[in-house]
């Protein structure tokens, strides 16, 4: 059975309890955040950090909870994918590329100098350095889908930004892991961000037109109930297992799944993939919480680096990706900067591979995970601030339509 904790020593959790304490945990403490003003998703977290091994000790991440974390983070992009045309995305290619570059060299340089500077070797700065670089998509496409944004400009680039980001950190994951074991392969390297950019750009380029003519055959065709949405799903599964084949994120392929078929789905598909998100989301975000393990700040000095990471990690993701936006103006350049500062999953995947190879100590491991879930926590909020003159506009019109 996956591991999970103790509840009240009364042997292991059983997988319908721990699913209930952790979906109604999480959704009332998203309640909670809503009714404060904040976003919900930031309750969903922080539940996962309150039923987690560090206070109350309810649940611990294990197979099962992992799974359901993954499949919450993938129907999550799916979603999200549905929501975004690939022909728009394309248009902001290049600003988005260079968001992405930009805001991966200047966290990756901040991380290591700041480990250096606090004494690490130079294989740990590295990692730490790397774990500082990938932006999780998911957790700024949530809110930007929950708000009704993602037909912003800015939001556009944050998503193109955040999945060049991947393919990047991927490459740097891959260059870090290589020279901290001294089997450094050009060639292989190579090949591996080959496919990645090609897998990337062919799917997001010629997956809808090519959806555009499958769709309707396969709906004619198919006698079984809801089959389009069998079909939608289908391809998402297909695309994220063709993703972590090459390499990068499932999540990027189930992102691109729901790209190639936002031209080709109607209400019914987008009504049934919203229902299954409402379902497992909730696992991914408090599952992320359930990765604190605040024992790990007991020292001092572990407290006081956490804290310095994690502005370092807020202050390079919001320069260096401003920075590479500003030919669109500051006010998009600032919202964007905001948009790419959770690291969420990705930079705790880093951390498990760093302390899995004996380069990250516990220590240096914890000050990480934290850093990624604090990003995480912090992101929406400030990014309901960079957004609230256009939200304002949203509330003012929706009255307008009540009194009318």
């Amino acid at each position: 059975m996956p591991a999970l904790l103790m509840l009240g020593g009364a042997g292991p959790v059983s997988i319908p309890l721990a699913m209930l304490i952790l979906f109604v945990s999480a959704k009332v403490l998203a309640e909670v955040a809503e009714r404060i003003g904040q976003p919900g998703i930031v309750g969903e977290i922080i539940a996962g950090v309150l039923i987690g091994p560090s206070v109350l000790g309810w649940l611990a991440p294990g197979e099962f909870l992992t799974a359901m974390s993954e499949l919450g983070a993938m129907f999550l992009l799916f979603r999200v994918g549905l929501e975004v045309k690939s022909s728009e995305l394309m248009k902001v290619g290049w600003t988005a590329l260079i968001v992405a570059c930009v805001g991966v060299l200047v966290p990756m340089i901040m991380g290591v100098a700041i480990m250096l500077a606090w004494g690490s070797g130079m294989n740990e700065a590295i990692f730490v350095g790397a774990s500082m670089v990938a932006t999780s998509v998911g957790i700024t496409a949530q809110v930007l889908s929950a708000k009704g944004l993602l037909d912003e400009i800015s939001s556009k680039v944050i998503l193109a930004a955040a999945v060049i980001d991947d393919v990047l950190g991927l490459l740097v994951l891959a260059v870090v892991s290589s020279l901290t074991h001294g089997k450094f392969d050009a060639l292989q390297l190579t090949l591996t961000a080959v496919m990645a950019v090609a897998f990337t750009v062919i799917v997001a380029k010629w997956g809808t037109r090519a959806m555009g003519k499958v769709a309707p055959h396969v709906k004619r065709s198919l006698k079984i109930a809801e089959a389009h949405f069998v079909m939608a799903l289908s391809l998402l599964f297909a695309l994220a297992v063709l993703a972590t084949s090459i390499g990068i994120a499932a999540i990027v392929g189930a992102f691109l799944a729901g790209m190639a078929m936002a031209e080709n789905t109607g209400e019914r598909e987008r009504d049934l993939a919203q229902g299954v998100s409402e379902f497992l989301v909730p696992f991914f975000l408090a599952g992320i919480g359930l990765h604190v393990d605040l024992s790990a700040f007991s020292q001092t000095s572990t407290a006081i680096l956490a804290i310095v990471l994690l502005l370092a990690a807020v202050v390079s993701k919001f320069i260096g990706c401003g920075l590479g936006a500003l030919g669109l103006g500051k006010t998009e350049a600032f919202r964007i900067g905001i948009g790419m500062i959770p690291r969420g999953e990705v930079g705790m995947i880093v951390a498990q591979i760093g302390l899995g190879f004996g380069i990250l100590t516990r220590n240096s491991y914890g000050v990480v995970v934290f850093m990624s879930v604090a990003t995480t926590i912090l992101a929406p909020p400030l990014i309901k601030i960079a957004y609230r003159p256009l939200l304002s506009k949203g509330l003012a019109g929706e009255e307008v339509l009540r009194m009318g």
